[in-house]
């Protein structure tokens, strides 16, 4: 009886073949979550609370936060009835800080920094249980022109983008 001529040109192929998906036998695509958030698929995020002095930016926070979640894509967002855990969150400050001022005159202030931050925690709906508690901070600069309050009131939602992109990564990746 006549091996076939193909045959042993099949064997080195499919040894080759056998010894790069073995390489790939714990490697999975998608969402990786952190250890505390272990079983959370669904997060809900109810309006942050404003311990702050800035006036009616609960609602852009937590617009922010669920935007930021959607595009990371780790957690589907729901609402509190039937979500897996449930993000708390605070507007600890928002502080504007000097950064530049004119040669002329060291008093005034050209340039200011705007710093949001923010403190939350997630908690587990079933249990009430805290999983986890941080804090984060965004920050941004502008320019003063004539009107300095229309300045910060332009450069909050950026600095509230960034805090919501730290806090999102810190979610989704646990640091």
């Amino acid at each position: 009886m006549k091996k076939s001529a193909l045959y042993p040109s099949i064997r080195p192929v499919f040894s080759l073949l056998l010894l790069l998906l073995a390489g790939c036998a714990g490697y999975h695509i998608g969402p990786v979550q952190p250890t505390f958030m272990a079983g959370i698929k669904t997060i809900a995020v109810p309006t942050f609370k404003n311990s702050s002095l800035s006036p009616r930016i609960e609602v852009l926070v937590a617009d922010s936060v669920i935007q930021q979640i959607q595009e990371d894509g780790t957690y589907k967002i729901a609402s509190s009835e039937n979500a897996d855990a449930i993000l708390e969150g605070t507007i600890t400050a928002v502080t504007r800080s000097p950064m530049r001022s004119l040669r002329e005159n060291v008093l005034t202030t050209t340039e200011f920094q705007l710093t949001v931050s923010l403190s939350w925690k997630v908690v587990r709906r079933d249990t009430g249980e805290v999983i986890e508690t941080r804090s984060v901070q965004g920050a941004t600069t502008y320019y003063v022109g004539n009107d300095q309050n229309e300045g910060e009131r332009q450069a909050i939602p950026l600095a509230v983008q960034e805090a919501a992109v730290r806090l999102v990564s810190q979610l989704s990746e646990g640091w």
